[in-house]
């Protein structure tokens, strides 16, 4: 590189832009003092000293601000341009170097050595320039934005220099690194620096080459859209985009994290995201794998309600919300207080059994809230397919997690009261059997690693309070009943049934009807009429209808008449209700001969049956009728065997099965009835028909016989006790076993009830039959 002599010129710097030499360039000028050096430039001798800023936003660069090598640069053409600009175009002679800057108030200028290329060539230069050449030309022909004419016009140049200098202004590099090729004086080097620099470019594009071939190959393997979703990979992954299905995925990851689930769950979780990742949007799948996520981000892992531990609020609220009910609100305050004093222990699992309007749902409500958890409600009556429990396998067009799971993520908790109502009324078909899907629920020792179908995950059970109803047990399978702590709720007293009318009942039907206390107010004897009047039942659903159609009634008169306050007794109760429904009290109104009471359990609670017997001129034939089950006509038989084995003990005449046709019935004949429990009654019946001795109006029976006389015990004495009170019996004869249920027995209904225990037919005769004949 020859050094020159040095000469003062003006300088215009440029920002963002390089002038090498030999380039022809436009330039648009409009700084002020840029203006002022051009016009100083075409006063003198048209040349000008080119040099780039280190900072492109400098309006007012120094001397440090600039480079100190640029092209010294003569100016072919200038042009004013409307909005005050000015183009330029220059072209570029040879390298320069700033040897004084100096900056006047109007423009800048400075004094520079110029320099030269050394002419000649030599073997080196030569072969510098041939490689130089083979990779321009392999770079173009990789790149469709330079076209084959230029190559044509770059190898047309003998001058090793100019070629690199020629070359580096077509290849897409950064400020500093044209520069450093402008700064590199020798041309042995620069040759060199240029062939690395588009050595690189070319591995480049070949990459970018790769690229799209492979994205075209999986396009002709798939389809257009496939390819485009590739191409939008690479460019996601070369530009870090986060645009599109990447956000959505860098989204669920967070969530998941958040979502604090087991370690084997969040592994599952992340693989499935994974997957989500690289299925194209467009596929079924994809929508299949975002809900099966959704699901595992949606469900409670560890989220926890505290529990109320506070016995005293717990056993208020208990308290004010239900009437009677004192063994199941007994057990929730042992829970209680088992919890508090280990704080680890397992959620019971309670199974509320009673006829229907006792208050089992509401109840369960009420156990919610004294111990300030949430509350979830799955009816499962009618359900018929396991997959309603345990769920459906993915694979499945709509497939859902089942019940279980369904109400823990409306539940929001892992700790809810998880009521399961009406368990007695599942059925199962061809599908499966969803009781048996519920075993692993309820069972304590197994529902801490339940598997629903559609999470496949193990999902912890164990700290729900699980609270089953049912009205009968008989209908739940063994299995099932084995798992859960029954708790029978019988059916309520006339006294409860008046507390629970006043306390509960009428003010919300008030409240419903948009009446106040002070605009209707209903006696306490006509609540008792109502209860025994117009209901017939164990629960109080029916009561509170009869309030609501009072209420109705009520408002009528409020807004049509303009009645300002009603007031409803028992005289005046039928203006309200219409006629009386039923006859209180079903006991007979005189002894009779071959009729006895006998009690039965229904699934509404208990009620009053009577049994008839006569006898006609036959040949010994009985006949039962009634619709008596199996197990009832049973009964009837060994009734009537015992009595031929103890005929004359009796005072029968012995052949009185060949003289007479024997009768037996139960009337309401369009209700099914079945049931051990009316033998003795039967019994009772027909040795009344056969001595002509009556039966006492007042008594009441139950017990199973046996073919010598013994009475053996049965169930659901608490609710036969209460129908027979409601009945207006006054003696309930039951077997010796029973005695320990008395206890049972609410003492208003002992206190008016004489119940007299007994282990053989004789005592029971005793105690039934007058002693008249």
């Amino acid at each position: 590189m020859a050094n020159e002599n040095q000469i003062t010129v003006p300088l215009l710097p440029l920002r963002g832009l390089l002038v090498y030499p030999t380039m022809v360039l436009h330039l648009d000028v409009g700084r002020e003092k840029s203006v002022q050096a051009l016009e100083k430039a075409m006063i003198n001798d048209h040349t000008i000293f080119l040099t780039t800023q280190k900072e492109i936003s400098i309006d007012e660069p120094k001397e440090e601000d600039i480079y100190a090598i640029g092209t010294y640069t003569k100016i072919k053409q200038m042009l004013k341009l409307p909005n005050g600009t000015i183009r330029v175009l220059v072209e570029g002679l040879q390298r320069g170097k700033i040897e004084a800057f100096t900056e006047e108030e109007e423009a800048y200028s400075v004094t520079i050595s110029t320099f030269s290329d050394e002419p000649g060539k030599d073997a080196e230069n030569d072969a510098l320039m041939r490689t130089l050449l083979e990779y321009f030309e392999q770079y173009i022909k990789l790149s469709k934005k330079i076209s084959a004419e230029t190559y044509a016009t770059v190898a047309d140049i003998d001058e090793p220099g100019r070629l690199a200098d020629i070359i580096a202004s077509h290849l897409p590099l950064k400020l500093k690194e044209k520069q450093d090729i402008l700064e590199t004086l020798d041309v042995k080097e620069r040759l060199n620096k240029v062939i690395d620099i588009i050595h690189n470019e070319r591995e480049v594009l070949q990459l970018e080459k790769k690229i799209g071939q492979r994205v075209k190959r999986s396009m002709e393997r798939t389809q257009k859209e496939y390819y485009l979703r590739e191409q939008m990979k690479a460019i996601q992954k070369e530009l870090g985009d986060k645009e599109g299905k990447t956000g959505e995925v860098s989204t669920l990851a967070e969530k998941i994290e958040e979502a604090q689930m087991p370690e084997h769950v969040k592994a599952a979780a992340l693989k499935e995201l994974d997957r989500y990742e690289k299925v194209p949007a467009s596929s079924a799948e994809s929508a299949v794998i975002r809900n099966y996520i959704d699901w595992l981000i949606a469900l409670p892992w560890v989220k926890a309600t505290e529990d109320r531990l506070d016995l005293n609020v717990a056993e208020d609220i208990l308290e004010k919300e239900h009437h009677g009910l004192e063994k199941v609100k007994e057990r929730v305050l042992e829970y209680l207080a088992v919890q508090k004093l280990t704080n680890s222990l397992k959620g019971p699992i309670l199974c509320l059994a009673g006829p229907p309007g006792v208050g089992k749902t509401s109840l369960a409500k009420s156990i919610a809230k004294s111990l300030n958890r949430n509350f979830v409600r799955v009816s499962l009556g009618g359900v018929r397919d396991e997959s309603e429990i345990r769920g459906h396998r993915r694979t499945y067009v709509g497939a859902m997690p089942g019940r279980i799971i369904q109400g823990l993520k409306k539940a929001g908790s892992v700790n809810p009261v998880f009521l399961l109502d009406e368990i007695d009324k599942m059925s199962n078909d061809f599908r499966g059997d969803p009781s048996s899907a519920l075993l692993e629920v309820l069972d304590p020792e197994q529902n801490s690693n339940f598997s629903d179908h559609f999470i496949e995950e193990t999902y912890d059970l164990s700290k729900v309070m699980f609270i089953a109803t049912a009205n009968n047990l008989a209908t739940i399978p063994g299995p099932l009943r084995d798992r859960m702590e029954i708790i029978t709720i019988a059916g309520y007293t006339e006294l409860e049934k008046i507390h629970i009318a006043k306390d509960h009942l009428l003010p919300k039907q008030l409240e419903a009807h948009g009446l106040r206390k002070s605009n209707l107010q209903i006696k306490d004897s006509a609540i008792q009429n109502i209860i025994r009047y117009y209901t017939r039942e164990a629960g109080v659903r029916a009561l509170e209808r009869q309030l609501a159609a009072i209420c109705r009634k009520a408002a009528k008169l409020i807004v049509g008449e303009s009645k300002k306050k009603i007031i409803v007794t028992d005289k005046n109760l039928s203006v309200y209700l219409g006629k009386e429904v039923f006859r209180y009290g079903q006991a007979e109104l005189e002894d009779q001969v071959g009729v006895a009471t006998g009690l039965a359990y229904t699934t509404v609670g208990g009620d009053t049956l009577s049994i008839e017997v006569s006898l006609s001129p036959g040949k010994g034939k009985l006949i039962l009728t009634g619709k008596l089950g199996d197990v009832m006509k049973e009964s009837a038989q060994a009734a009537f065997s015992f009595i031929r084995s103890k005929a004359k003990e009796l005072h029968i005449d012995p052949d009185f099965y060949e003289k007479n046709d024997i009768h037996i019935h139960v009337p309401e004949g369009a209700v099914p009835k079945d049931g051990p429990s009316a033998g003795i009654t039967m019994a009772t019946a027909l040795i009344s028909a056969l001595t002509g001795k009556p039966v006492r109006k007042e008594v009441g029976m139950t017990g199973e016989i046996t073919l010598r006389g013994r009475v053996l015990p049965i169930g659901g004495l608490k609710e036969k006790s209460l129908s027979a009170h409601r009945a207006g019996l006054k003696t309930i004869i039951l077997p010796k076993d029973n005695e320990k249920d008395l206890e049972d027995i609410p003492p208003s209904v002992r206190e008016e009830l004489t119940f007299i225990p007994v282990s053989h037919l004789d005592e029971v005769l005793k105690h039934a039959l007058t002693g008249e004949a």
